[in-house]
Order: structure tokens, then sequence, then C-alpha cells
């Protein structure tokens, strides 16, 4: 038997660099609502007292950027001084410029129609984006990052629904789970890191914590009497948040994706437009993935996507299941070929992602989300897939 335990972790909403990914998606869906077509690369940096709002923006709209950071501050739960930092009083700094004309040439028009009377978008950059998909959950996500994202939303809720009063918004959660043969065979361990008032003992905390978070969403036939349970291990979390730690945009892209269980091409998704293939591109993957999974055509899948900026079609794609599939490589990467369009106008047409859905999934991340109602997970190719796959 072959055994091995992996871990990923997840961060609440009250993390310095969540805080900073909802606010840059939180402009960028205001910009879209009332400019689809706007270019929008925009990042944010917090520390104690201040919010820092940078980059380049062309739009034809106008949107108040320091009420829109105030305003996810304050419903992220900072909003008193006591918890060090507050929303009403924060300063708020912008550095906006436009996008560079050198690369809006390539995305407004795409090498192949550049001499035509067609109108394609081009790739916003060159890089390579990772999609991925498995069948150990119910949202064909890796376990162990599931389970993080799942404990951190509890932590919120019990937060905002004052069962826990005194929690504070920051706070983190990690997960480990032993694989046999790999397949899930139980949580060997589960931390919880949480913010929180300075008149609550630790036991307390502890105590409530087990209870009232990580009881409520880890199944138990997965623990037994060697799973290790860690909550608060330091014994003192009262600082946190940006005067804690300060915050970057764009800093937490593997609790984004997979929790390291697939590759990243290294672009992070908040704050950016969909002609950005690091967003819309790293989408299509998974859509792709979950897809060929969801078609019972592997049980692992990871895509890779790479392109080159200007240009409409990938410079390549990647497949690896894993051994997991019957098919070969090439049969899959035909399937894809005739199934989906991965030119960046078509993946945001299929997709519809010029619209204002982004702040919803800057925290817990951006894929599995089923509580949510997301293009990329939807798995509406199964059938296109299967009739593909019957004729090679």
């Amino acid at each position: 038997m072959s055994k091995k335990i992996f871990t990923s972790e997840s961060v609440t909403e009250g993390h310095p660099d969540k805080i900073c990914d909802q606010i840059s998606d939180a402009i960028l869906d205001e910009i879209l609502k009332k400019d689809p077509m706007a270019h929008v690369a925009c990042e944010t940096v917090t520390t104690t007292g201040m919010i820092l709002v940078m980059g380049e923006i062309t739009t034809n709209c106008y949107v108040d950027i320091p009420k829109i950071a105030r305003n996810v501050v304050l419903d992220i739960g900072y909003n008193c001084s006591d918890f060090g930092f507050d929303g009403h009083t924060c300063n708020v700094l912008t550095a906006i410029d436009e996008q560079s004309p050198d690369i809006a040439m390539g995305v407004n028009n795409a090498l192949e129609t550049r001499n035509s009377n067609e109108n394609e978008n081009g790739a916003g950059d060159q890089g390579m984006m990772f999609g991925y998909a498995c069948d150990e959950t119910k949202e064909f996500m890796p376990l162990p990052i599931m389970l993080s994202h799942k404990l951190c939303k509890q932590l919120t809720e019990v937060r905002k629904n004052n069962t826990l009063p005194y929690l504070r918004p920051d706070g983190k959660s990690q997960v480990s789970v032993e694989y046999e043969n790999d397949e899930v065979k139980r949580i060997d361990s589960i931390i919880i890191s949480t913010q929180h008032s300075d008149r609550v003992s630790i036991e307390q905390i502890r105590k409530d914590i087990i209870e009232d978070v990580i009881h409520k969403v880890v199944p138990l036939e997965l623990m037994d009497k060697n799973t290790k349970i860690f909550v608060n291990p330091t014994g003192r979390f009262v600082i946190g948040g940006p005067q804690g730690d300060s915050g970057l945009t764009g800093r937490k892209i593997i609790v984004d994706t997979y929790g390291g269980m697939a590759r990243h091409g290294g672009g992070a998704f908040s704050g950016k437009d969909p002609t950005k293939v690091d967003r819309s591109a790293a989408y299509a993957a998974r859509w792709i993935a979950k897809n060929i999974v969801a078609a019972g055509l592997a049980k692992k899948c990871e895509i890779q996507i790479a392109y080159a900026i200007g240009v409409a079609e990938p410079v390549s794609i990647n497949i690896d299941t894993f051994n997991t599939s019957s098919y070969t490589e090439e049969q899959l990467i035909e399937i894809i070929h005739q199934v989906f369009d991965l030119r960046p106008t078509a993946i945001i047409n299929t997709l519809n992602l010029c619209r204002p859905i982004y702040r919803q999934i800057a925290a817990y991340g951006h894929f599995g989300r089923e509580d949510i109602d997301v293009p990329w997970e939807k798995t509406d190719r199964i059938d296109e897939i299967l009739r593909v796959a019957e004729s090679l």
C-alpha cells in the first residue's frame, strides 16, 4: 500500500491579503457594471491604518475607489478601532494610470485578425495557466483545500451571526489528509488560527472552535483518535488584519486555486478584467478539467494552456490525467480542440465573463464554488465530450 499525507490551507476574508483581493475585485465589479469593455489591472496594498489602490485602468466611466475600498473593509467586519483596523477612518490612497497602448494594441486586435475586418481579442499577456479537477469530492476538487475553505467560511459565519461574538475577522485554517493508494483515508491534522478579543480565554476559544467550527464542517467518519487538532497554537491572536501584517493583492494564489495539489502558472486573478488570460484562461482550464472528470474520462485531470501576448490561439495545450484515463493524451487534446474554443474572446463570451461576478469569489476559493453560480463550474459539455470521445 502507498500512503501519503497532503496539506492545504485557506484564509478568511479578514486576512490582510484577502482584504486586498476583495477590494481589487470590488473595484473591477463596479467598473464592469458601467463599462463591460473596460481594461482593468487593479492591485491593492494594506497596512496599519492605510489602503493603497494602484494599477492600470482604461474605462469610460467613473467609480469612487476610496468609497468602494471602505465598504469592502466594513463589510468584512473591520468597523472599529478596537479591531486594529477601521474602514471608517483608514487612509485610502490611489495611484491609477491607463493601460499601456503597446499592450492595448495586441489585446484589442489579435495578430490573427489585425489585417482583416474581423476584431478578435488577443491574449493580454504571455504565460501558462493550469486547471484541475478530481473525483474525490462532489465539487470535483481536492479534499484538503475544500475542507480548508469550508472551515474558514464557518469561522466567518459564527463570527458574523454572533455565535462566537469574541472572534475578529482575521483567520486561517489548514487540513492534512492521509491518502492510501490515492484514495482519501482519514484526516491527519486540522489547524485553526483565529483573531479574537483579549477578553476571552484560550481554553474557551479552543472548546468553541472545535464544537462550532470543526465538528460542523469535517465529516466525523474521517476523524479518529489520532487526528491532531490545533486551535490558536501560539496561545494568543489578538493583533491581526492589516495591523498585524501587511496585505497585497495576488499573494494567495494557491489558496485561490487547488491548495497546491495541482501546478500553478504564477498569475494572480483578483483585480484583472477577463482579457487577462491569467484569469479567464485559468477559469477555462478548470471548466475543461471538471467536464472531463465529470464525463468519466479520467479520475484526475490537469490542463495547461499557454498564450503569446496579442495572439488569440493558444500556443500549446497540455493534459495530464495521472494514469487515470483509458484515453491517450493525444486523444484527450483532440477532444478539447473539438469541444472548447480557447481564444480569449470565445472564452469571455462563452463564460460571460464581462460581468460583475468577481468580488464574491475573491475569498474562499475561485473553484469548487457550488454556493454561488459561476459558469466555469458548470458540467455542461459532458454530452459533447462523450460524443467526440466515441468517434475517436
